[in-house]
């Protein structure tokens, strides 16, 4: 051992480095953490933060491994002067914890000291969930590498959205544009010569050999480069069975090339009646433009296809990219991903708050508007919860990172509305029940074509006969028909998240347009569901505080909004609480127990009636008033007397008269149902003209009442934020939950308001409404264009108008069409809900 190292004082497992084994000296340790009353200390940064993340992996190694000194090559380590981490720009898979910069694509040994790699905990944080890829139209397709679809044949898309565009997703439309400007430079003379007979002049060289052979060597390059892609995935559909657009377009393309090429070579094997001037005609421009059309339909797609991402490329752009991680060397700007849980964090005025997590020190005020819809910042302190995404105010604090990456809030959001974008509404059934017939009508339609043309045709009759047998495969493109559906989901279900309208899939989108009445829970749906303590009315023999503390000692056991607001209001008299036991919870009804050796039951007055206690009829009378104010009352005994009454007032949200009106505008029936009791509920009723109302419904009986309304033949939503509404909200059509409400209820709701406003509902309808009406226009679009452009391509306006679609013609018509049913999806981007 050098005598420049400091002497280690090992005497305890504490002086162990749990995570590499090494002997550390903690006076000079990069780093300690106190975990069950143990203090250990660690050899750098990159062990302290593995441990940090999860100690009990690494307890059980302490007392198994001996202790290994120091290497000669990392006493700057151990001194705690250059501690190794893993750098921001860091991509090896493996790394060594002791030497800096030490990496490897490989596991093995390091090079310096000797010890065995680790893997790279910032190569896991991106490698540990590979992307996938799937298809955006039958998104059942999913890969762990890009490519094409094996049903469609279009390049598959990452199933994630990430706030930059996906490489490969560059790559495809950079390569695809390439070949579309050399494909078109080389296509230009090609048509130019091709259609010199237009001109009212005769051009003597544009039917000459060296034209002809000058249009071969152009157009080979063309086809046999350019539209190689397409060429590629058509004969993978042949011989996959799976036929599909390139299906088409390569037969329909090969067709016109080959015809030519043997037209040229060959001659001789083709009728007389179809040679013009001793030549047979050639069509090597039809060839060369389709494949320069397809190609601009298929950039052009590409491009307004990845803008359908930008709603969710806009939610993760809430998250800072980087984050001011807290270490031994002071403050380390990191990339976002590299954050781990237990991290400590520095927050900075003006920052966005990078990950969940808890405030260790400092304090702030941080606007959370994106959540909560809430426009006044809300001040956080040591203890409080922050919110990933969210914008702190002027203070400065330290947090300490509890959820990154995808647990995060803002990470739950981003990939509810990703897989909410690949579902498939029920009305793509129409689509794919088409689909699946389609492609081998066409052939079969152009086969028909060559046939008729073949037979009943004017000379040359085979030259019309492949030519309009061509058109017939190139203008039928079930590209459009696939993406009228999924284009429209995918932008719709992200315009709704920009609004705070979560979509859990597309069949959700669907039924809510075709609801005809709204049921909504009362507290927290209607109310703020901060409900505030605001009478305490004890009876004859009991004092206001006493029945208050032994009230509230039992409802701390409760789960209920309006028993947090009678511990709150115990709280803030000061009162001391005391233990209880026996605790029963009554489901809808109110709670028992014993406290301080005294039994009590609080809740509604049918629970007193069922024990029974007598003298309730007074209670009932001066509970009265209060109820028709709106307000609940809570009736409380004591050892089997009446004791009092504690008044709760929940005032009505501020935006929720103007939701309920504007709802009432789309024609949607309101009902209120609600576990309250009838005077409270017609109070709020009345406030706010709400005509149908059901009182007193226990949980189990709310999914009752959404049965009767559907027996009656009304499609129904049902809003609610309780656990006690999640059985209503899975009985629903559509079940909305409250973004402010339980995690069960979210969880079997189909749409979640993130903001907990019922304009959000108003917001979700119209999503629907126009998603729908968005949707069937695509589908119209891409019926009717087949509908009419197939038999036109046919040939079957010939013999009346003498007008024939050239191959070409048919080409830019088919491009477009996918175009135009993407181009009328993005319309919803700018949609005002």
């Amino acid at each position: 051992m050098s005598d420049s190292l400091p002497q280690l004082n090992i005497l305890s497992d504490s002086n162990i480095d749990p995570v590499c084994g090494m002997a550390v000296d903690p006076a000079h340790s990069a780093g300690s953490f106190a975990h069950e009353g143990t203090t250990y200390h660690f050899c750098s940064t990159s062990c302290l933060q593995r441990f940090r993340a999860n100690p009990q992996s690494f307890l059980s190694k302490v007392n198994d491994a001996a202790p290994r000194e120091p290497h000669p090559h990392t006493r700057s380590c151990c001194h705690g002067h250059a501690t190794p981490s893993v750098t921001s720009s860091s991509t090896k898979k493996y790394f060594c914890p002791m030497c800096d910069g030490v990496e490897s694509d490989v596991p093995g040994d390091c090079p310096k000291c000797g010890m065995a790699l680790e893997r790279n905990p910032a190569w896991v944080a991106l490698d540990s969930t590979p992307p996938i890829y799937t298809c955006p139209m039958h998104p059942e397709i999913q890969m762990d590498h890009p490519g094409d679809c094996p049903i469609c044949g279009m390049a598959l898309e990452r199933q994630t959205i990430t706030a930059a565009p996906a490489v490969e997703e560059d790559t495809e439309l950079r390569d695809l544009t390439t070949r579309l400007w050399i494909g078109g430079l080389l296509t230009l003379p090609v048509f130019v010569m091709a259609m010199t007979h237009l001109l009212p002049f005769n051009v003597a060289w544009a039917d000459s050999s060296i034209a002809r052979w000058t249009q071969f060597a152009l157009t080979t390059p063309v086809v046999g480069w350019a539209g190689w892609p397409f060429f590629r995935r058509g004969g993978r559909s042949l011989i996959s069975g799976h036929w599909n657009m390139f299906t088409l377009i390569s037969l329909g393309v090969g067709a016109a090339y080959f015809f030519s090429v043997i037209a040229m070579l060959v001659p001789g094997v083709f009728p007389h009646t179809m040679q013009h001037g001793g030549h047979v005609p050639i069509y090597f421009e039809a060839a060369a433009v389709i494949i320069v059309l397809v190609l601009f339909g298929q950039v052009l797609e590409l491009r307004a296809r990845s803008q359908t991402g930008s709603a969710i490329q806009a939610l993760l752009r809430l998250a800072p990219p980087i984050a001011r991680r807290i270490g031994v060397n002071g403050d380390q700007e990191v990339p976002l991903d590299q954050v781990k849980v237990g991290d400590l964090l520095r927050v900075v005025p003006g920052d966005r708050i990078p990950v969940d997590g808890e405030v260790i020190e400092g304090s702030s005020f941080v606007e959370e508007s994106m959540m909560t819809g809430e426009p006044l910042p809300v001040e956080k302190k040591a203890g409080g919860n922050v919110t990933g995404g969210t914008v702190n105010g002027r203070g400065s604090f330290v947090m300490r990172a509890d959820r990154v990456g995808r647990d995060t809030m803002l990470g739950q959001i981003v990939e509810m509305v990703a897989q909410a974008q690949r579902s498939r509404a029920p009305i793509q059934r129409v689509a794919d029940q088409v689909a699946g017939v389609f492609v081998p009508a066409v052939l079969a339609i152009s086969v028909i074509t060559f046939a008729l043309w073949l037979w009943l045709g004017p000379e040359p009759k085979l030259a019309y006969a492949i030519v309009n047998a061509i058109a017939v495969l190139i203008i039928a493109c079930p590209c459009a028909l696939g993406l009228a559906t999924p284009m429209s989901i995918m932008v719709g279900i992200g315009r709704g998240a920009q609004e705070g309208v979560l979509v859990k899939n597309a069949e959700a989108l669907e039924r809510l347009e075709q609801v005809t009445t709204l049921v909504f829970d009362k507290t927290g749906t209607l109310t703020e569901g901060q409900p505030t303590l605001t009478e305490v009315l004890p009876q004859p023999g009991f004092d206001a505080n006493d029945l208050l503390r032994v009230v509230a000692s039992l409802e701390i056991h409760s789960e209920h909004p309006i028993a947090a607001a009678v511990v709150r209001g115990a709280k803030s008299q000061q009162l001391e609480l005391v233990s209880t036991s026996d605790f029963h919870s009554v489901t809808g009804a109110g709670i028992v127990g014993t406290v301080d050796g005294h039994s009590v039951i609080v809740g509604k007055r049918d629970l007193l009636h069922a024990q029974p206690i007598p003298g309730l009829d007074r209670l009932e009378s001066i509970a009265a008033p209060f109820q028709e104010q709106g307000q609940t009352s809570m009736f409380a005994a004591v050892d089997g007397q009446p004791a009092g009454i504690l008044i709760v007032s929940d005032p009505v949200k501020g935006t929720t008269r103007q939701a309920l009106e504007q709802l009432r505008a789309l024609g949607l029936d309101l009902v209120m149902l609600t576990g309250d009791n009838q005077r409270t509920a017609d109070a709020v009723a009345k406030s706010l003209g709400i005509e149908n109302v059901r009182a007193e419904v226990e949980p189990a009986e709310k999914a009752k009442a959404i049965a009767e309304l559907h027996s009656s033949g009304e499609k129904v939503a049902m809003a609610g934020d309780g656990i006690n509404d999640a059985p209503a909200l899975s009985a629903a059509d559509v079940g909305i939950a409250m973004g402010t409400g339980t995690d069960v209820a979210i969880q079997s709701a189909g749409i979640t308001l993130i903001k907990g406003d019922l304009r959000g509902i108003v917001k979700a309808v119209r999503l629907s409404r126009l998603t729908m009406s968005n949707i069937r226009l695509n589908l119209f679009f891409a019926f009717i264009y087949n509908v009419l452009g197939v038999p036109v391509a046919a040939g079957i306006l010939y013999p009346m108008f003498g007008v024939l679609m050239s191959p070409m013609i048919a080409g830019a018509a088919m491009s477009l069409s996918s175009v135009c049913v993407v181009g009328n999806a993005l319309r919803l981007r700018n949609a005002k809900l």
